[in-house]
């Protein structure tokens, strides 16, 4: 069966009579030097001769031999099958590769390497991915960053190199998710070389990963990366002499600048085919009591040959003795393993008996008792403090009563430069929008497709298109703060208000995540080891207000709130973590009581972040914006121009026609009043039209909901389309209030439509329907209701459906409440 996934093809694919020739052999050293013994090596050709009465194990011949493995070996040797060879058992067999087409199909399958790159987080591994991949995947000087795989292809001298980039993990035990995620790819997937990316201004935490690594008997090869600030330390390092200590090449990178890659790609290339000098397999000793309990432990696993195909033999003592329950639980699921299984508790009895410590700490010591060993005889460091500079910066930024303020105000001038900075681009955009407009309605003849481009496309997707400056800005301002390394001072900030409320410190990164998107925001929960930490993250990250929030606060602010626009911001800002702190409180004393998990994250030294990639993540996410500009917001805008649209046939309640007649032939009007009565009567006109139309019928249907807290049915339909994405509800407002523009007044920005905005029917007829209160009801309605789709896929694929329709249903109801008292109260003043 070929896996549609990769186009693999293995052995144990094969059927009786067909032949393959040999690609790629995957398994671990023991199984590796057995099978190479017998002939099994790349570009041998292997003839199916037949499968045993119950299918396993398989005969096949090579090299003028009859050679028996089982399936699950088979399964362990990729090969590419020769066409037209079934049941041709008396060809002439010489192990060469005649075909020319065949030969270059092998070629390109032997000369394409699978590899993944594993470290601890914050190390530069998604840095190094971009650079070497041409991706621009986000990046961040904090833990946690990368929360999913991301795979890309490159090519360099021939070969054609497949990456993936994993999760930040410190280890490959159990203790989180990312780690088990971690391992289970190296072991499931077997990377033909894993590229260990190691920071190197911290290199003892760094190489404890590296041992696991090397436990696992792997080809791996270290990226020592951020070299140049270990230079610049004038730290000495015989890296040279680390790799012959442990049996792994060492290339030195500085991903942030690109150097270092093609290097630690040839290297690669070079570990792939074997002809590295470095490259072998080096134990680490863990002292006499210990290697001898792992000695007897290899001794029973070697006699489970599936077991031992699937998982070096050494390696699996060692997680044994570590009693990794995630390991075990898997071991249990293999044949004849209770025999192993016993025999590693009776050793860890031993153990722990003869040390009086737990036995994972037992092997924990003696790895750092190893790494402590390897460095004293190949790094010697300047007795300096190395963390002066982060040091002397963290005595105000996380001071007891100056943090706080800080933090304010780096958020204050992150909204303020929003606004002050984003204006004059936004400007420049917004009148190239009104010209378009103004051009097509000139340009066209009046019907369905001038009203299509310009009040349904046009009024719509560019009523957003104008907020893309001030998303840049804050995607800017966001990106400095990661790159930086202060927003895991943040959450250092944050840990005690955190705790308090029943979260994890670590909460605080995906929360300030969710203020640029709530999708990967979401991811992030990933990071947390406590499940019940992660959903209770989940559930209030709704209130962290995104960036497709950003236009309809942009747009209501420079309406409503001409001075302190800034401090308007960061007030919805402010709100919205305050509620994601009143939520946690209910939901820690309802759904959520459990024990504390201690507060433990890296707080990496501060860096002078680079351009490139401060301005790629900006870039990138403005293309994402672009995107749904193309795509959702402008499918949408279609939608709701067609339903605003139609029907056409509407019975007016008043016969405009004669009442434009009237004012034409009345004399006693200037042209300047009878153009203004006029354009009156035709707004008054478009507005009926729209009341009756199939958008408006749904607007007056859920108008009994919204006019409590002050809106009019408009703006209840721009809520409603704003489920699907939050940029749609400007979209929304930008074809309906469109509408009831007279065509030479197109070039009038959606601004100063809303604020001439009036009800055209009950108690309110003839009054305004936004104000300053009823805006910032709106703007904290849109802030706290129902996450858009994708969100809630995203918390559906991270929890289950009933957290996903329970985050629906509170947000929705709370964002009603909230606003219904913001505007009744209000209005009391």
């Amino acid at each position: 069966m070929i896996d549609q996934a990769t186009s693999t093809l293995f052995l144990a694919d094969l059927q009786n009579g067909e032949t393959g020739i040999i690609t790629k052999i995957l398994g671990h050293g023991a199984f590796r030097k057995r099978i190479t013994e017998m002939g099994f090596v790349k570009n041998k050709k292997v003839l199916v001769i037949k499968n045993a009465p119950l299918q396993d194990p398989i005969e096949y011949k090579i090299m003028d031999s009859h050679v028996s493995l089982r399936r699950s070996e088979a399964r362990l040797i990729e090969v590419v099958p020769v066409i037209d060879s079934k049941e041709n058992t008396d060809i002439e067999f010489d192990g060469t590769i005649l075909e020319e087409s065949l030969e270059q199909l092998v070629l390109e399958k032997t000369k394409t390497i699978n590899i993944a790159l594993v470290g601890n987080p914050n190390c530069g591994k998604t840095t190094l991915f971009n650079h070497a991949t041409g991706k621009h995947e986000r990046v961040g000087n904090y833990g946690g960053v990368t929360v999913d795989t991301k795979e890309a292809r490159l090519i360099q001298d021939g070969y054609t190199i497949n990456v993936t980039d994993l999760p930040g993990t410190y280890s490959i035990s159990e203790y989180s998710p990312e780690e088990l995620f971690v391992r289970r790819h190296i072991t499931d997937n077997m990377p033909d070389v894993v590229v260990n990316v190691i920071d190197s201004s911290n290199l003892e935490r760094n190489l404890f990963l590296t041992s696991q690594l090397m436990d696992m008997n792997i080809n791996v090869v270290i990226a020592l990366n951020m070299y140049d600030e270990l230079e610049n330390k004038g730290d000495k390092f015989d890296y040279e002499a680390l790799a012959k200590i442990i049996g792994i090449p060492i290339v030195t990178t500085v991903a942030s600048k690109g150097l270092g890659i093609k290097n630690l790609f040839s290297k690669i290339i070079d570990v792939y085919e074997r002809r590295d000098p470095v490259s072998r397999h080096a134990h680490i000793n863990y002292g006499v009591d210990i290697e001898e309990a792992i000695s007897r432990l290899r001794t029973e696993i070697k006699k489970n040959k599936k077991l031992s195909d699937k998982y070096y033999p050494r390696y699996t003592a060692i997680k044994l003795l570590e009693n990794d329950k995630s390991f075990l639980g898997q071991l249990v699921q293999e044949e004849d393993t209770i025999s192993i299984l016993t025999l590693a508790k009776k050793e860890i009895e031993k153990l722990e008996k003869e040390f009086k410590e737990k036995s994972e700490t037992i092997i924990a010591d003696a790895k750092y008792g190893f790494i402590h060993g390897v460095l004293k005889e190949t790094y010697e460091q300047q007795q300096i403090d190395r963390r002066q500079k982060s040091n002397a910066i963290d005595s105000l930024l996380t001071h007891k009563y100056f943090g706080f303020p800080f933090f304010i105000l780096f958020l204050w001038i992150m909204f303020q430069l929003t606004f002050s900075l984003g204006s004059y681009p936004m400007d420049w955009i917004d009148s190239v929008v009104g010209y378009v407009g103004t051009f097509l309605e000139n340009l066209l003849p009046a019907g369905s497709l001038r009203d299509l481009l310009v009040n349904g496309i046009i009024g719509g997707v560019g009523g957003v298109i104008v907020f893309l400056p001030n998303i840049l800005i804050l995607f800017f301002c966001i990106s400095l703060m990661e790159d930086t390394g202060y927003m895991a001072r943040a959450a250092f900030i944050m840990d005690k208000l955190m705790h308090k409320i029943g979260l994890h410190g670590k909460s605080f990164i995906p929360l300030i995540m969710g203020f640029g998107c709530n999708v990967p925001a979401v991811m992030a929960t990933r990071t947390l080891e406590n499940r019940k930490d992660r959903i209770l993250t989940m559930l209030i990250l709704p209130f962290m207000s995104c960036s497709a929030r950003l236009p309809v606060y942009v747009l209501l602010i420079s309406a409503f709130f001409p001075h302190n626009q800034g401090l308007v911001l960061l007030s919805i800002y402010l709100i919205g973590i305050v509620m994601a702190i009143l939520a946690a409180l209910v939901f820690k004393n309802t759904f959520f009581a459990k024990q504390d998990v201690p507060f433990v994250m890296e707080l990496p030294p501060y860096r002078i972040p680079t351009l490139r990639n401060t301005t790629v993540h900006m870039w990138h996410k403005s293309l994402q914006y672009l995107s749904k500009m193309g795509t959702v917001i402008l499918s949408a805008s279609i939608l709701i121009w067609a339903l605003g649209y139609f029907p056409r046939e509407i019975n007016f309640s008043k016969n405009y026609e004669g009442m434009s007649s009237a004012v034409k032939n009345n004399s006693s009007l200037s042209q300047k009043e009878k153009e203004e009565k006029l354009n009156q009567i035709d707004v008054d006109k478009q507005s009926e039209r729209m009341e009756n139309s199939y958008i408006g019928k749904i607007g007056h249907f859920i108008e009994p909901a919204i006019r409590p807290l002050g809106y009019d049915w408009k703006l209840g339909v721009s809520i409603i389309t704003g489920l699907a994405a939050k940029e749609i509800v400007v979209g929304s407002m930008g074809v309906l209030y469109q509408s009831d523009t007279h065509a030479d007044e197109y070039s009038a920005s959606l601004k100063n439509k809303l604020q001439e905005q009036v009800f055209t029917s009950g108690p309110k007829a003839g009054q305004k329907v936004l104000n300053p209160l009823v805006a910032y009801s709106l703007m904290l309605f849109v802030l706290l209701y129902f996450p858009c789709i994708a969100v809630i896929a995203a918390i559906r694929k991270e929890a289950d459906w009933k957290w996903a329709s329970f985050t629906m249903l509170y947000t929705t109801i709370l964002a009603w409440f909230v606003a219904f008292a913001t505007y009744q109260i209000g209005s009391l003043f």
